[in-house]
Formats: C-alpha cells, sequence, structure tokens
C-alpha cells in the first residue's frame, strides 16, 4: 500500500507538471504562431523600418503605369518562386533551382497548423481526463483488497517497460522542445539557459533513442501474444470497459481491450519514429520516404488510381518530410501516453503496483482481468503444494 499511495502521489505531481506545461504551450502557440509570421523581435536580422513589406508568394505586385526597369516577367518569376529548375554551368547542378519552394511550404506547415492542432490535440487530452476524474472519480476495487497478491509482470517486462517509459518522457520533453521552445520556454529559461538546455536535449534526443528502441523491442517480444484480439474483446467494448459505469466488470485476459490499442499504438507508432529519425539521423543514406512514395504509388496503380506522390526526393526533402511525419507521430503517441499514465497511476486503483512491484491484488485482477486471474490462480494453486492462501471470495 505504501508503494501504491508513492505511485499516486507521483501521478498527481507528473499530472499536474504535464497540464501546466500543456497549458502553457496551448496558452502561447497562437501567440507563438504570430511571432513566427511576424518575424521574431528579439531577433538581431531584422529590415529597417522604412523597408517595404513583399508581397505574399504567388501574388503580382500592382501595376503603377510606369515602365519597369530591366526585364519583369511575372509569371517566369512565379515560376521561379515554386522551385523552377534552370541550368548552370557549374558541376553542382542544384544551383539552377534558385528558391527550393518546398522549404517554405515546410516551414509554414511545421510553424503553423502542426504546432497549432498539436497544442489542441495535447491541451485536449487534458482536459478530457480531467473531466472524466471529475466526473467518474478513481476508479476503486469494489471488494477491497484481499491482501492476497498475483505476480503479473516479471523482472524483465517491468525492466522493459520502464526503459521504453523513461526513455520517451525523456524524448518526448526534448522534442516538445524543439516544436515549442523557442516560443514558449525561451521566455521562461532567458537566451543562455535556453540555448544549454536545447544543446543537451537534442544530444540526449539522438542517444536516448536507442533506449528506447531496446524497451520497446523487449515489451514486443514478451507482450505480442497477449495481444490479439479475440471474442472477450467484443463484449468489453460493449460494457465501456467497465470503467464507465460502476458495478460493471467485463472479463478480460492479461490485457484488456484498451490495452491492446495502447500496445499496437505504441508499437506501430514507435517504430516508425524510430525510422523516421533515423532517416533524419542519416539523411543521405535511405532516402525513406522516396521509396515509401513509390510504393504506394505502386500499389495504387494496381487500383488503377495514380497518386502522383513524388519519388525522386532530394535528401533535404526527405528530412522536410521526416521532420513532418516524426512531429506528427511523436504528438499523437504523447496523447495516448497521456491517458496512459493518467489509468496506470491516480485514475485507477491498485493498477501502479503492477508495474511498481509486478504483483497485484487478487481482486484486483478479479475485477479486471478475471480470466487471467483465475488462470493465475489454478497456476498457483498447482505449484504451491498446498501452501496457496485462502482463495477470495469472487469479485462478481
Amino acid at each position: 500500500m505504501q508503494l501504491e499511495d508513492q505511485g499516486r502521489r507521483t501521478g498527481r505531481r507528473l499530472i499536474a507538471l504535464l497540464a501546466l506545461g500543456i497549458a502553457w504551450i496551448f496558452v502561447l502557440s497562437v501567440t507563438g504562431n504570430q511571432v513566427r509570421a511576424q518575424g521574431d523581435p528579439n531577433s538581431n536580422v531584422r529590415p529597417p523600418a522604412n523597408a517595404v513589406t513583399p508581397a505574399q508568394p504567388g501574388t503580382i505586385a500592382p501595376s503603377t503605369g510606369e515602365p519597369r526597369p530591366g526585364h519583369y516577367d511575372p509569371e517566369m518569376w512565379r515560376n521561379v518562386r515554386k522551385g523552377l529548375q534552370g541550368q548552370v554551368s557549374i558541376p553542382d547542378k542544384k544551383a539552377g533551382t534558385l528558391v527550393q519552394s518546398g522549404g517554405e511550404i515546410w516551414r509554414n506547415t511545421r510553424n503553423g497548423p502542426l504546432s497549432r492542432y498539436g497544442a489542441y490535440a495535447l491541451a485536449g487530452m487534458l482536459a478530457l481526463l480531467i473531466g472524466f476524474y471529475l466526473v467518474r472519480g478513481k476508479v476503486r476495487v469494489e471488494h477491497g483488497f484481499s491482501g492476497f497478491h498475483l505476480v503479473r509482470f516479471d523482472t524483465i517486462e517491468r525492466v522493459g517497460h520502464w526503459l521504453m517509459a523513461t526513455s520517451f518522457i525523456i524524448l518526448a520533453l526534448s522534442g516538445l522542445n524543439v516544436l515549442y521552445g523557442r516560443y514558449v520556454v525561451r521566455p521562461l529559461l532567458g537566451e543562455a539557459l535556453f540555448a544549454d538546455v536545447t544543446m543537451w536535449g537534442k544530444w540526449l534526443h539522438n542517444h536516448v533513442a536507442l533506449a528506447f528502441a531496446v524497451g520497446l523491442l523487449i515489451s514486443f517480444v514478451r507482450w505480442v501474444r497477449h495481444n490479439f484480439l479475440d471474442v472477450t474483446d467484443i463484449v468489453w467494448i460493449a460494457k465501456g470497459g467497465g470503467i464507465l459505469v460502476k458495478g460493471v466488470h467485463p472479463a478480460a485476459k492479461k490485457f484488456n481491450f484498451g490495452q491492446k490499442v495502447i500496445f499496437w499504438l505504441v508499437m506501430l507508432c514507435g517504430v516508425s519514429l524510430l525510422v523516421s529519425g533515423l532517416s533524419l539521423l542519416f539523411p543521405f543514406q535511405f532516402g525513406l520516404f522516396a521509396k515509401t512514395f513509390g510504393a504506394i504509388n505502386w500499389m495504387a496503380q494496381l487500383a488503377h488510381y495514380n497518386p502522383g506522390l513524388p519519388t525522386a526526393l532530394t535528401p533535404v526533402e526527405e528530412m522536410q518530410y521526416a521532420t513532418l511525419w516524426h512531429a506528427i507521430l511523436a504528438l499523437a503517441m504523447s496523447c495516448v501516453i497521456l491517458a496512459h499514465i493518467y489509468i496506470g497511476t491516480i485514475g485507477m486503483e491498485g493498477a501502479f503496483s503492477a508495474m511498481g512491484t509486478g504483483e497485484v491484488d487478487v481482486n484486483w485482477a478479479k475485477e479486471h482481468h478475471s480470466i487471467w486471474a483465475e488462470q493465475a490462480l489454478r497456476s498457483q494453486d498447482g505449484s504451491s503444494s498446498g501452501t496457496a492462501p485462502p482463495r477470495p471470495a469472487p469479485a462478481e
């Protein structure tokens, strides 16, 4: 119980810190978007006060009726702005492109919809969890703790989980700093400290990813056989997992449907994050997105549809696609992990001990994982040679 209380306190503190951080990101995200659109006022490189603001991309300057000096062809310059490839006499043929228009599209997407909707998603998930807690409250063990325990996760499973969880938190915080730090964290820390934090965060992000990969692999190997869908999941869904209405306890095996969804989301998103991160670390080696787009085009053409995705990408374009995809997945996975942290700490009584000590109370197991609990009790009875503790009354 002491460990359970410590887990609840840790969960409350973590949720509170996350709430403050996400609220700060959410409040300043609009301000940050405006700063990005207008230019950073703290920048040392700014146009003079009497400078003329250029027209938006794709627009043509209004005619004044006076002849313009030199060559002025609006159509030509519009094409240059879109990435027109010219001819050059030097060996580097890429120099024939005066404007790499994809860079502007990437910047506008990253600093606009990606950061804005990412903040909305994080704040929305946090608001949903707070609202659920206020309405439903903590999911209690209705029959009380029996005092007898079942081993739910062994040492290897817990090591894999905590390795993956700890490394993901470091990766998420350092990644959020990359996306929002300049406009959210820097005003709080100041220029010098923010520079140091960002430098160390970048170093950690690149190296802690290996620990995340190891934890992901351990968790997959140990748990994949328990996470395939079956008929019990249909009943679990129909009863809302037993967390919406008190007194309802749908049967479940070692993992219920909600846990299976989290497992596959973490595995698929985690692998994709690792692959896209690897392509960012080594942008000239893989051509990941060009190959992916080529495969999608090929499969779509089998269905007589041509999506027209590009298959010849420069290393810079590869990095642009990789950073956007990496950030989208990371934000989505952060929302999922917020819900996982909530239910494993302050949201459900008795849940934290499963990963804290590896053991859970028998009544908790019978209420939330009755099929697995019965199997574990039979196994314990058969291996204890008559020394098993008295079986508690059924939780149903």
